[in-house]
Parts: structure tokens; sequence; C-alpha cells
């Protein structure tokens, strides 16, 4: 009899533990636009801005701290004829590189946002880790660079729960990259015409805006 009730003790423990665990995780995915800062697009351009989307796998380890994983696709463009600066506009040049991503993030909420299937809540919070990247020019290489690398991601957002286990987050992210071929420009290549060099000494960045829905795995009650 005293085995049962140990047996049967350890086994409603397990089953707490993995009740406990499960509250904790999120699932979710969601759409955006991604936006490049480099050579052919100096400063930030909303109409250069592409179709993105992303799918998150994330770790509530407190009210106010969390981890996430995610993985991230797209493309990026540029058009140096819709820039304003006369060095652009005289070099002519335009790109569109896809990009793929993986990455882990962690996640600071400034409210205690609560994880309540009874209680709405919201919170902003703030974001950063390190990922890695792979890209792909839609036009031929102009020499033979890596097309993958180290990110660290970094950015703001906000939670706001919509109904019991569904939230809804709008981010805006920064991909800090070491690499200045994003938009398959860079670097001192004697192939290149001295009209169409760049400061190859500042890395390309990409921006990802998104608008995701989660799901989290909560207990749900059952009335007797």
């Amino acid at each position: 009899m005293k085995l049962i009730k140990s047996l049967f003790f350890v086994f409603s423990f397990i089953l707490l533990s993995i009740e406990s665990f499960a509250q904790k995780i999120e699932i979710g995915g969601g759409l955006g636009a991604m936006n490049y800062k480099g050579d052919i697009s100096p400063d930030f351009h909303p109409s250069f801005a592409q179709l993105g989307g992303h799918l998150l796998f994330r770790y509530n380890l407190k009210k106010d701290v969390t981890f996430r994983l995610s993985t991230t696709f797209g493309s990026i463009y540029g058009n140096d004829k819709e820039v304003s600066d006369s060095f652009n506009q005289q070099r002519g040049q335009t790109f569109k590189t896809s990009i793929k991503e993986v990455s882990l993030i962690t996640e600071y909420n400034f409210f205690s946002y609560q994880y309540s299937r009874m209680h709405k809540d919201w919170s902003p919070y703030v974001f950063g880790g390190i990922g890695f990247m792979g890209f792909s020019p839609r036009d031929t290489p102009v020499s033979d660079y890596k097309q993958a690398g180290v990110i660290i991601p970094f950015g703001v957002g906000i939670k706001y729960n919509l109904t019991g286990p569904w939230d809804l987050n709008l981010e805006f992210g920064t991909r800090k990259t070491f690499t200045d071929y994003l938009d398959n420009l860079g670097g001192d290549n004697p192939a290149l015409s001295r009209n169409i060099q760049n400061d190859y000494s500042r890395g390309d960045m990409y921006y990802y805006t998104s608008l995701a829905l989660t799901y989290k795995f909560i207990k749900i009650y059952c009335p007797k």
C-alpha cells in the first residue's frame, strides 16, 4: 500500500511539473516588412519594404523575462534611383536579396505580463540576442563573398493578450550584420569601377517590423 501511495505521489508530481512547464510555452507566427540600410540605402526608406514572415517558440521564464527561438524569412530591396543622394543617382544600382535567419532572443517585459486565462494585460518590451543568417542575391555575386554569417538582433515591441491563450505581438527589430554584401556591393573590388565603389568600412543592416499571433499553453479549469 505504501508503494502504491509513493508511486501515486511521484506520478502526480510529474504531471504537475509537466503542466507547469506547459503553461510557460508559447508558439506562434507572423508577417511583416523587411527593410535595409547600406550602400544603396544610406537612410531608412519605407518604400523599399519587402514582405517577410516568421515562426517562433517562446519560453516564459518569468512575468518579465522570456526566451524566444525564431526563424525569419523574407527579402530586402534597394534602388539608387529612388535615393536623393547625387552619388546614388549617378551610380544607378539596384538589388534584391532573399534572407533566412534563425535567432535566439531574450525579451524583457517592462510590466509584469500576466499569463492567466482570465486576465487581459499588455506590456512593452525590449529584446536582444544572437542569430545566424544566410542570404542570396538576385543577381550574380560581384565577388566570392560569404553568403552567411552571425547577426545581432535587437529591438522593441508591445504584447497584448487578446483572450485566454491568444496574444498579439507588434515588434520592430534591427539586425546588425558583419557583412557589406547584402546589397551585392562592397569591399575594395578592382572588378568594380570607382564610380560604384562603397564605404566598405560599414556593414549592412536590415530591419523587420512584424505583427504576430501567438498561442500559449495554459491550464484549462473545468467546473465541477
